[in-house]
């Protein structure tokens, strides 16, 4: 093993600190807790300024972890300390930790040191899920033992203590997650595309880019990275893997990219070149998750495939029976021939720009709204209106969305004419839709906002849309 590989699962940690009491926060005490007495001394949970005792720390407290509630002023001294991905690093949370720890660290990176062998890393502004639940797929369609860990869901803590022999874990990275990571060296890492998003938490497109790259930050010339050339930031980073001597795969849909690795579309065709060996998979058309963008999540998910030993034959059959991910361009139902589509998971502009392509133009009436990031809205602005019938405005963000779309230039040529209505909720949001739409539209929700003003998070998001589309339903209209 490498000295880049970390410490092995024989370390010992110490006296560890955990930050946050969301389900990464829980899950890590909860995995460092099991450690208790052996490797790991004692375990400490500060849960934040808006923690509060309940049924949860009271379970923590009885495994062993003390649990300290109602603040962010970190006391004592930690060997090692993991913090949530929620919490920025220049936060006053963070930095308290810092001043107590030898230490600070992700929760990704705790696993990964736990158990180094096997890891695919997926990050990007937009695609990661879908990429994430494909090449889990993929390998899954070989016999290979892969689970989807990360910022898909699992907290990889969680599944370390049961990961099988040979199994791989195929991990969806944040930003934020990769920000705290300094040994993390997969096997394979995967960038698809850097776009402002979270410019809250980094403060500036350098530094969450930066964040973005560090998923290469420990590969070696037997490693493979994937990185898109279809953005700028995308090929700086591809440039600096090739200028360290990395095996680079280049992933294009606009083009073909040369030299021994790449992936891309042919005529319509899904290609995949490793070491200047070509196979060429199945037509994009073939694909159950539809666009141009999941073109590209599936050729990434393809190449990770193929480098880790998964037949092209198998592989082709994995693309074809791939169904879509919930939350990601979900079909949700059709309702007096209007099809509803639930993509709630689309929190950026630049997913939602890339979602629209897979309709056609002038059939979309599309949701948008919820918690505003404040990113410039000029390029949303521009796709809504050269593809959408009809947009509603709600939550939050609303108002300035709705005011973007408005602006004046709208109406320039190619544009189709537009419909703005304002609503206050989604569920107003969800009315005002289903009134507007005819039979062969489709009901968009994209919002490009996060979750916050009004659920707890995306998925419960989607899950009240798909709620109104089954009462819809059941009303008969």
């Amino acid at each position: 093993m490498s000295e880049l590989m970390g410490p092995t699962t024989q370390s010992h940690l110490g006296d560890v600190a955990v930050l946050g009491l969301g389900r990464t926060g829980e899950a890590a005490a909860r995995y460092l807790a099991s450690l208790v007495p052996g490797r790991v001394r004692s375990v400490t949970l500060f849960g934040g300024a808006a923690s509060e005792e309940g049924e949860r720390t009271r379970a923590l407290e009885a495994e062993g972890v003390r649990c300290v509630l109602g603040t962010e002023e970190v006391s004592g001294r930690y060997d090692l300390v993991v913090a949530s991905p929620g919490i920025p690093v220049d936060s006053a949370f963070f930095r308290s930790a810092a001043a107590c720890a030898a230490e600070v660290v992700g929760e990704p990176e705790l696993a990964w040191r736990e158990s180094p062998e096997r890891w695919v890393a997926i990050t990007g502004t937009n695609g990661k899920t879908t990429t994430t639940s494909l090449a889990t797929h993929l390998l899954g369609e070989a016999g290979l033992p892969a689970e989807a860990v990360g910022n898909i869901g699992t907290p990889p803590t969680e599944a370390v203590p049961a990961r099988p022999e040979g199994g791989w874990f195929v991990a969806e990275l944040s930003s934020f997650q990769l920000a705290t990571t300094r040994l993390l060296h997969p096997r394979v890492a995967v960038l698809l595309n850097v776009t402002p998003d979270h410019l809250e938490w980094h403060h500036t497109m350098e530094a969450y880019a930066a964040a973005k790259e560090r998923a290469f930050a420990n590969l070696g010339a037997g490693d493979l990275a994937v990185v898109s050339v279809d953005d700028g930031p995308c090929r700086a980073v591809a440039s600096r893997c090739e200028a360290r001597g990395l095996r680079v795969c280049r992933l294009s849909v606009h083009g073909e990219p040369a030299g021994p690795c790449a992936a891309f579309l042919r005529g319509g065709e899904l290609v995949v070149r490793l070491d200047g060996v070509e196979r060429a998979l199945c037509r994009a058309a073939d694909l159950r998750i539809v666009g141009l963008h999941n073109a590209e999540n599936a050729l990434a998910a393809s190449a990770v495939a193929l480098e880790l030993g998964v037949s092209a034959e198998d592989v082709a059959r994995g693309l074809r029976s791939f169904s879509p991910i919930e939350h990601r361009l979900e079909p949700a139902g059709t309702v007096a021939g209007v099809s509803y589509v639930n993509d709630s998971k689309a929190t950026n502009t630049d997913a939602v720009e890339k979602a629209l392509t897979g309709f056609a133009p002038g059939s979309v009436v599309l949701l948008l709204g919820g918690h505003d990031k404040m990113t410039d809205l000029a390029s949303l602005a521009a796709a809504v209106r050269a593809r959408c019938r009809a947009a509603v405005c709600y939550g939050e963000a609303g108002p300035r969305i709705a005011a973007a779309l408005e602006a004046p230039g709208a109406g320039e040529v190619g544009e189709l004419a537009l419909d703005v209505v304002r609503a206050p909720r989604l569920r107003d949001a969800f009315a005002e839709a289903a009134r507007l739409a005819r039979p062969g539209d489709v009901v968009l929700l994209s919002p490009a906002c996060s979750s916050f003003d009004e659920f707890s998070n995306m998925a419960e998001r989607g899950r009240l849309f798909k709620a109104l589309v089954a009462e819809l339903a059941e009303r008969g209209a």
